[in-house]
C-alpha cells in the first residue's frame, strides 16, 4: 500500500473490498470495511456492561407508531427536555 494511493485504498474498502496494509514486505493491518449496525451494537453492549442503559424485557410492538399521542396542551414535556439540554445533562 502506498500512502499517495490512500484515497484510492479507501474508495475500495468502501465499495466492500478488504485492504492488507504492510511495511516493507510485511503485512502489519487490514482495512475492511465497517458492516451496518457494527458500531452501534459494540457501543450498545458497552452501555450494557456499564448499566447506562438496560435491554428490552420484551419486543418492540410494531403498532407503536400507530398509537394516539398523550396530550400534553401545556407542551410541559418539550420545555423540560428543552431546560434538561439547556443546562446540558
Amino acid at each position: 500500500m502506498r500512502k499517495a494511493g490512500l484515497s484510492e485504498y479507501l474508495a475500495a474498502v468502501k465499495a466492500g473490498a478488504e485492504v492488507v496494509v504492510t511495511e516493507r514486505g510485511r503485512p502489519i493491518a487490514k482495512i475492511v470495511p465497517i458492516r451496518a449496525g457494527v458500531v452501534a451494537s459494540a457501543r450498545l453492549e458497552q452501555l450494557l456492561r456499564e448499566g447506562s442503559i438496560r435491554a428490552p424485557e420484551k419486543g418492540f410492538d410494531r403498532n407503536f407508531w400507530r398509537l394516539p399521542r398523550p396530550a400534553d396542551p401545556a407542551a410541559s414535556v418539550r420545555a423540560a427536555l428543552l431546560s434538561e439540554r439547556d443546562e446540558g445533562r
